[in-house]
């Protein structure tokens, strides 16, 4: 059975038996700033299990869009998934136990309306009960009324079968249903030890878990009761379609075959199935994030995002399959999910747009950081210098057997962030009105500007001010004379230039000598202290196209830019002109 008949069949089989078919929400929560993503298909309904009115009634079910990214080291195995989709279904105060694990069982086991599995090959566990609720013997009768025998239902422990969202909201017991994979344990007794240790080695696996919300907790204790009783299903898509398709990981279903014959098929004899993994992985999930306006950014679901399209290249690099085959794929999964979630559809160019842009602004990064990772460079030069994430210096460096010291990175990183701020707090500051997207391009474009000045008029111009802001920069330098339409357009041809080679921007901290030894340069009148920061562009040390005393921020590569157009010459005072620019 293909995973698309699965999550239909799901839904029809809620929907006949009075449950409104709820859409996916977004995988960014509306009202829960504890979470960055929807972990589960409950969390958009937290409101409501906690007593408010759902408009479309008290019997729902979803097939929910999902992140979890806690185990983003162990993605490539066989069972972790940075998204998935959860097959879901709730009764709000309505029906409870009996109905959630008969309904549960029939899904899974009717030939006709449901899954069909072998009843014989199941196993169930139940809670064990607490200081918080005590062991729950009606759900342990309603497995028993239903066939499942005796030995094989298993009582374990809250940290396996208790339920709850986090340190606050509604919680409870749960249930789960097992498969044995094998076919081998069929009518086999086995003990609660070798049932334990038969799911570490998944030959049984979950498959669904039906959780009793009665229970209210608040900063990470049980307080008591909900004034209803809820019911909370779910199943992982991927979860069934391995058991449906008999494989042992949903890297090997439908999901994901055709994905893999394209890794394949650009891996140029280099494939392995571990990096292909993560790609097909993480490219599945950023596609989906970017769909529900997630973007590339340092913090947040921003930063999750960039940390996945970047490990994907990382792992595309491995397998030499070049950073197109992730854009492939991108198009492959909008195609494949367009047709489950609408907001695929809405503005693909700009998402594919948007995913293009992080893959080639961390190219050159990743390019230059890997070298200098060969070379055994530390990981706080090669963070601070090449703009290479310390993640990725670690798993680097795991692969290989390296222990990376992350007390003395922070370390380091933490008085890097102070020099940083003391200088962004004075003459470093270089007149920016902000640090937003737009003003950072523009500061960097400050710096091609300034060289390329230089280049036209002489060495004898200097900085004496600047001012960025979100629409223009400004730029005052020391020159005597009105600048001909000829000598301007030469400075925008070089700066288009420079933006066009695509060049990297990197910031390296040097004692103020050898900063001065290799020309960089410094605003008028300025005082700095013995250690300094020095961006430079297109080259290294006194190579460099640009290189100036600046505490940042900039951005990562001069093809980030646009197109680079003077708006204004003029004179600002005696001796001294002024340029007004933007990037269109």
């Amino acid at each position: 059975m293909q995973s698309h008949e699965i999550r239909q069949r799901f839904l029809d089989f809620f929907a006949k038996r009075g449950h409104a078919i709820l859409p996916s929400a977004s995988l960014v929560p509306e009202n829960d700033p504890s979470v960055l993503f929807n972990t589960a298909g409950m969390q958009p309904l937290v409101p409501y299990l906690m007593g408010q009115k759902h408009p479309l009634g008290n019997r729902l079910a979803s097939c929910q869009k999902c992140v979890r990214t806690g185990d983003l080291d162990d993605i490539g195995d066989n069972r972790h998934f940075s998204f998935f989709e959860m097959l879901g279904n709730w009764s709000l105060g309505d029906y409870f136990k009996e109905e959630a694990i008969k309904w549960s069982y029939e899904f899974l086991t009717d030939k006709e309306h449901g899954l069909g599995l072998d009843p014989a090959r199941l196993a169930v566990t139940i809670f064990k009960g607490d200081e918080n609720a005590p062991y729950d013997q009606e759900s342990k009768d309603i497995w028993l009324s239903l066939g499942i025998p005796e030995h094989r239902i298993y009582a374990l422990p809250a940290g396996d079968n208790w339920w709850s969202p986090g340190d606050n909201g509604p919680c409870g017991p749960c249930s789960e249903m097992f498969y044995d994979m094998t076919g081998e344990f069929v009518g086999k007794e086995i003990s609660h030890n070798d049932f334990l240790q038969l799911i570490e080695q998944e030959k049984f696996i979950e498959i669904w878990n039906d959780v009793f919300m009665e229970y209210e907790k608040r900063e990470g204790k049980v307080i008591g009761k909900l004034a209803q009783k809820n019911v909370d299903t779910g199943a992982g898509l991927e979860r069934l379609a391995a058991v449906m398709q008999g494989k042992h990981t949903a890297y090997n279903t439908d999901l994901f075959k055709d994905i893999f014959e394209y890794i394949k098929d650009n891996s140029k004899d280099a494939f392995d199935v571990i990096p292909a993994r993560i790609i097909a992985d993480h490219v599945r999930t950023a596609t989906l994030m970017i769909s529900d306006g997630v973007i590339p950014g340092n913090k947040d679901q921003g930063y999750v995002l960039r940390r996945l399209i970047r490990r994907a290249l990382v792992q595309a690099n491995k397998i030499q399959s070049g950073y197109s085959i992730l854009m492939g794929l991108q198009s492959t999964f909008v195609s494949r999910y367009e047709k489950i979630y609408n907001n695929l559809k809405q503005n693909p160019v700009h998402q594919y747009e948007i995913f293009i842009k992080e893959i080639e602004k961390f190219q050159n990064t990743l390019h230059n950081g890997l070298k200098e990772f060969e070379k055994g460079i530390d990981p706080f030069i090669l963070a601070t210098t090449y703009g290479f994430p310390i993640e990725l210096t670690e798993e680097l460096a795991k692969e290989r057997g390296i222990n990376i010291d992350r007390v003395d990175f922070d370390k380091k990183m933490s008085e890097h962030q102070k020099l940083s701020q003391s200088a962004s707090a004075g003459m470093f500051k270089g007149g920016l009105a902000n640090t937003n997207e737009k003003t950072v391009q523009l500061h960097t474009a400050h710096h091609l500007l300034l060289s390329a000045l230089q280049q036209v008029l002489g060495p004898e111009v200097k900085q004496r001010g600047s001012n960025i802001t979100e629409e223009r920069l400004r730029i005052d330098f020391v020159f005597d004379r009105k600048m001909t339409d000829e000598e301007k357009s030469e400075v925008e041809k070089i700066v288009n230039e420079k933006i066009q080679a695509k060049l990297p921007v990197v910031r390296k901290e040097m004692k103020r000598e050898d900063a001065e030894q290799i020309g960089a340069q410094m605003e008028f009148g300025a005082k700095y202290p013995d250690t300094v920061s020095v961006y430079m562009i297109g080259g290294e040390d006194a190579h460099a196209f640009s290189k100036e005393f600046c505490g940042g921020p900039h951005v990562q590569n001069t093809s980030e830019l646009g197109t680079f157009k003077i708006q204004k010459e003029e004179a600002s005072s005696a001796g001294i002109r002024r340029i007004k620019a933007v990037l269109q």
